[in-house]
């Protein structure tokens, strides 16, 4: 014990989740500590022995407004935000006939658990907690005396403070008073999360000349809650953990795990990128192969077995330890060969019965089953001192709709080869850049990713195609996209050597014309969309 320790002999407690009170109660019983509660979580504590007073017999109100008002009142707060180290706080308590707090233990409405449910709008508002927080922040506030208490891990050690009589130090109790800083912050940011998705500024309000600030607020404010921590990050000396927003339930980082070994920093980023990859057909069945959060195939199919093995057949060297995503329910089929393969990561909608079993013998292939299909719609980069914030790339820009596409050299393209188009143009989105991708019949046959010019980018495509699928050439009469414009002929030159007979670019560079005449040159139809797909 230390000159700051203070003993509590009075505690003020209201909680909505009752779980592992009863240790609370048992201590305050043994200790004597009057207790000061609301509604069911006193009668909670008088069940299990605790000397309780309602809150309404301190305030000389009773509670009201259907709960709305039960500890808005000075006879709380005062007793609460009294400095006991401060002669006059102690003296005007005295000539008000109010007892100071020790310990104020509270926990919030559950709002996020709320939203998650599906609930109203009404039934929502009414689970934003008003008094809960103002008891929080104003016992953190008046850490120089009292102990604030908000999450219930820590009950078992303050019945142990409570019952041997030492109560908490000074240094101790500033910690739990920052530790109840951010509980209420991350409840203010999950209601703030909400309030902006569905009170959005109406009509009225707003200026004929909409800036940033409208689309983007003034303070970005959001927060997530540790689900985990997981065994290292990108590399071994790096520590990492997952996070989860609460507001949110069903999605990737939900993902139920129905096999292998827990998810690891990589497998989340690798797996997250083969996920929005494939929905990037929400139409098709699709299937992704991903490595080091780049495609190694992707393809389309009319079944889900189809799909990968067209996708596996891109790249079988890259696909070894690579992550399996797939936009439709696993069959069997597709299970059989999937076995036969090293995968760290399968990700799913569903699996057959019969092919989830035939998985789980796999003891170290991560299955998952994520119920939604991505929705997310701001992406967040944190920068040294600051973050950077933009709308989620997704196919939905004009120029990602074919009948908006310009020819640009060359005759159209027939049916078949404008499919291939589509489909190359979707996914070369999911590549890094610089990105030329090259496809047939819906399937990928060569990726160039990641190179700092758009000349390497092509080579490697045309190299990937042709050395890995036993000296089959896979590049003549294929089709290939590019996420950005072409800055000089050259990368298209290479492309046409090696027997592409149509290209999808955004065009816009200020060598366009030369790139469109060595697209005539070579009699490839050249389309472009207006639109890119930058991705870093």
């Amino acid at each position: 014990m230390t000159a700051s320790n203070r003993p509590v002999k009075r505690a003020l407690v209201s909680v909505f989740h009752k779980d592992g009170l009863e240790v609370l109660a048992e201590a305050f019983k043994k200790a004597g500590v009057k207790v000061v509660s609301t509604g069911s979580t006193a009668k909670f504590l008088a069940e299990h022995g605790a000397d309780v007073t309602p809150v309404e017999k301190v305030t000389g109100f009773p509670e009201s407004l259907e709960g709305r008002v039960k500890t808005l009142d000075p006879h709380i707060h005062a007793g609460i935000l009294a400095d006991m180290n401060n002669p006059d706080h102690a003296k005007q308590l005295e000539e008000l006939g109010i007892e100071p707090f020790d310990l104020v233990v509270v926990n919030l409405y559950p709002f996020a658990d709320t939203v998650r449910s599906g609930a109203n709008e009404a039934d929502t508002i009414e689970k934003i907690d008003i008094g809960g927080p103002s008891m929080v922040r104003g016992a953190a506030k008046n850490s120089s005396t009292v102990a604030v208490i908000t999450d219930p891990s820590d009950y078992a050690l303050v019945a142990s403070r409570v019952a041997d009589g030492t109560g908490f130090s000074l240094e101790e109790r500033r910690y739990f008073a920052a530790k109840a800083f951010a509980h209420t912050a991350s409840y203010d940011a999950t209601i703030i999360e909400w309030a902006e998705k569905n009170w959005t500024k109406p009509e009225s309000l707003k200026q004929d000349d909409e800036n940033s600030e409208e689309i983007y607020p003034s303070a970005y404010t959001r927060t997530w809650n540790l689900s985990n921590i997981l065994r290292y990050g990108e590399n071994p000396h790096q520590s990492a953990a997952l996070y989860l927003n609460p507001l949110s339930n069903g999605d990737f980082a939900h993902a139920e795990l129905l096999g292998g070994k827990p998810m690891s920093y990589n497998n989340f980023t690798d797996t997250e990128a083969a996920w929005r990859a494939v929905w990037d057909f929400p139409n098709q069945t699709a299937v992704a192969v991903v490595k080091h959060a780049n495609p190694c195939g992707l393809a389309v199919g009319e079944t889900v077995f189809e799909a990968h093995k067209k996708a596996h057949a891109c790249d079988p060297v890259s696909a070894y330890g690579g992550v399996i995503a797939a936009n439709a329910t696993v069959s069997l089929e597709m299970a059989q060969t999937v076995k036969g393969i090293f995968t760290e990561v399968i990700i799913a909608p569903d699996y057959e019965d019969e092919a989830l079993k035939l998985l789980q013998t796999k003891k170290n292939l991560r299955i998952l089953r994520v119920a939604k299909a991505p929705v997310l719609n701001r992406s967040i980069k944190q920068i040294d001192g600051g973050l950077l914030v933009q709308e989620t790339d997704a196919i939905n820009a004009d120029g990602d709709n074919p009948d908006k596409w310009t020819l640009a050299a060359g005759k159209p393209a027939d049916s078949d080869t404008l499919a291939d188009l589509q489909f190359a143009w979707r996914s070369v989105r999911s590549v890094k850049s610089n990105a030329i991708l090259i496809a047939r019949d819906g399937a990928t046959v060569g990726i160039g990713m990641g190179q700092v010019n758009r000349v390497d980018s092509s080579e490697l495509a045309v190299t990937r195609a042709n050395t890995l699928a036993d000296n089959v050439n896979r590049t003549e009469g294929a089709v290939a996209a590019s996420d950005a414009f072409f800055p000089f002929a050259d990368g298209l030159e290479i492309l046409a050597k090696a027997g592409v007979k149509a290209v999808v670019q955004p065009g816009g560079s200020i060598r366009d014309s030369e790139v469109i005449e060595a697209a005539e040159k070579a009699g490839i139809a050249m389309y472009m969309t207006g639109t890119r797909h930058f991705f870093h």
